[in-house]
This record gives C-alpha cells, sequence and structure tokens, in this order.
C-alpha cells in the first residue's frame, strides 16, 4: 500500500465524519492529531485513516480505538 498524505477534505469523505465531529474525535483520543505539511497545512497518512476505518468497521471498542490512535501516533516517531 502506497503511503501518501491525506488532506482534510478527502479524509472526511474516508471517515464520513462532518468537521467538527472530526475534530472533537480528535480531541476525544479517538483518531490521531495531524502532521504539519507546510507553514499553514496539515494532513493525515493514509495507512492510519484507512486502519482506523477498519477498527470501525471490525467493531472495536473506544477504548480499542483509543490504543490503537497511541500505537500509531508513538509509530510516527520511529517511521524511517
Amino acid at each position: 500500500m502506497t503511503r501518501t498524505i491525506l488532506r482534510l477534505p478527502a479524509v472526511l469523505r474516508e471517515r464520513g465524519r462532518s468537521r467538527s465531529a472530526h475534530y472533537l474525535d480528535i480531541q476525544e483520543g479517538l483518531f490521531p492529531h495531524p502532521i504539519s505539511i507546510g507553514a499553514r497545512a496539515v494532513g493525515w497518512p493514509s495507512d492510519e485513516v484507512a486502519a482506523l476505518n477498519a477498527a470501525r468497521i471490525a467493531g472495536k471498542t473506544d477504548a480499542q480505538i483509543r490504543a490503537l490512535v497511541a500505537e500509531l501516533e508513538a509509530a510516527r516517531k520511529t517511521a524511517t
């Protein structure tokens, strides 16, 4: 799978969530924080969006989703 960075409109389409619900999920630890891709631009790695969608489809609990978010954000620090 090719790893790309998705901007907000693409993430919202993939998730089927509104902008306000999306940022509420981030605040509650149910979605990873964005990464900076420029002075005034952010995005999310496509593989993280896909992993969280798959977890939701699989019926994972909010606690399990929070653990997955923590794993994904920790993996960013070790990515090469």
